[in-house]
């Protein structure tokens, strides 16, 4: 069975192919007959399958976060896409390549290593070059690190995320050093490398994106600043100002208390480190939204509602046109806001509100505030 990624399905497909459950959700339609909603995944996007007959037997074979293969056809159902799926069978995991279903950064990972070694090696301040070697050296924590996606579902949500996000911090931080005087170079890279570190923590990854009870207890900030004090606490001498400093950063690099933030930026390192945090990731979450309509021949992307408006695309073809009167019921009536996750699991749990880039965020706008196959199998799924 070849596999058929979400980015291909068109409408009135008739397929057959395996994925990732992602979510698994009973209910009871209106004539009282179960069916059964299903979130699918592989590394090209996510797609709702329905199945409405067999709905008991079928359920009690598989689990969320287990691989089944599917006999399916594709419909267009109020403007969105979804498979009705016929026939469905749990395929074993050593059946299938795990990345061919979950997202992986487009840069290399050795790449990457590289780049963070090169950082790493620049640190003059030897307290802070001791922290360092304790994180990055540690290999236990780097199988994570370098694996862990960024975030749940706006930015950087593949796996090699964080990794990815962490350096393009530290490349801004070196970019506008030059511009201003004073500042403590070594303390915002520290800063950029460990402002998400409680990610490896917060989040699972070993199939669907989801977060762990410790992520949905604490969040990533408060597990962050807890691994960096463990790790200063074991370092003899390290100044308890610079501690204080960079423990700082952490605790406010989300800026604002509605966002999730324990504190506000108040040095002017954690201010840079705020700003750049929110820049690289809005500018990934944006490209992201574009990317996924490639095929789309219009000039601008499908409207985004965490940001509450369309994106004009740089490299657009001509065909369909920009829908003005769309535009213009966002910029006025905005239309309905996002839907909510549930308050246990945002992306900082602990936090009293959501980050603007996490998928829980629930205050509308773009703001800007001040501080390929299965290796060729042949499953033979359905012939057994």
């Amino acid at each position: 069975m070849n596999k058929v990624y979400v980015s291909s399905i068109k409408d009135r497909d008739q397929l057959e192919s395996v994925f990732l459950v992602k979510d698994k959700i009973m209910a009871m339609a209106k004539n009282g007959k179960p069916y059964m909603t299903l979130k699918l995944m592989d590394k090209t996007g996510e797609i709702e399958g329905r199945v409405w007959d067999n709905v008991d037997e079928l359920s009690a074979i598989f689990d969320r976060d287990d691989f089944v293969a599917i006999r399916c056809k594709a419909s267009v159902y109020l403007g969105k896409m979804q498979l009705i799926i016929s026939e469905l069978v749990r395929v074993p995991d050593d059946r299938v390549q795990l990345a061919d279903f979950l997202p992986e950064s487009d840069r290399p990972v050795g790449e990457m290593e590289q780049e963070l070694a090169v950082l790493l090696a620049s640190f003059t301040d030897p307290h802070l070059k001791s922290l360092m070697d304790a994180f990055f050296g540690d290999a236990e924590l780097m199988a994570l690190y370098r694996i862990a996606p960024a975030a749940k579902g706006m930015h950087h949500v593949y796996l090699g995320g964080l990794l990815e996000h962490s350096l393009a911090v530290a490349r801004l931080v070196d970019t506008i050093i030059p511009l201003y005087g004073g500042l403590n170079r070594d303390l915002l890279v520290a800063g950029a490398l460990l402002h998400d570190v409680g990610k490896v923590r917060e989040m699972t990854y070993q199939r669907s994106f989801d977060y762990t009870d410790e992520g949905k207890l604490l969040g990533h900030i408060t597990i962050g600043v807890e691994m960096v004090q463990e790790r200063i606490a074991a370092i003899p001498g390290f100044p308890t100002e610079l501690a204080m400093l960079l423990k700082h950063m952490l605790l406010s690099h989300h800026g604002q208390y509605e966002y999730g933030s324990p504190k506000r930026p108040k040095t002017v390192e954690a201010t840079i480190l705020n700003y750049l945090d929110d820049l690289d990731s809005k500018i990934n979450g944006i490209r992201t939204h574009i990317r996924k309509e490639a095929e789309s021949q219009s000039r601008w992307s499908s409207y985004h509602r965490l940001y509450d408006r369309y994106f004009y695309k740089e490299n657009y073809s001509c065909g369909e046109e920009y829908d003005e009167a769309a535009e213009a019921e966002a910029e006025g009536a905005a239309p309905e806001p996002p839907a909510q996750q549930p308050a246990t699991a945002p992306e900082s749990p602990a936090a009293p509100a959501p980050h603007p880039r996490g998928e829980e965020q629930k205050k509308k706008g773009f703001h800007n505030n001040p501080f390929e196959q299965l290796q060729g199998k042949n499953l033979d799924l359905f012939n057994q």
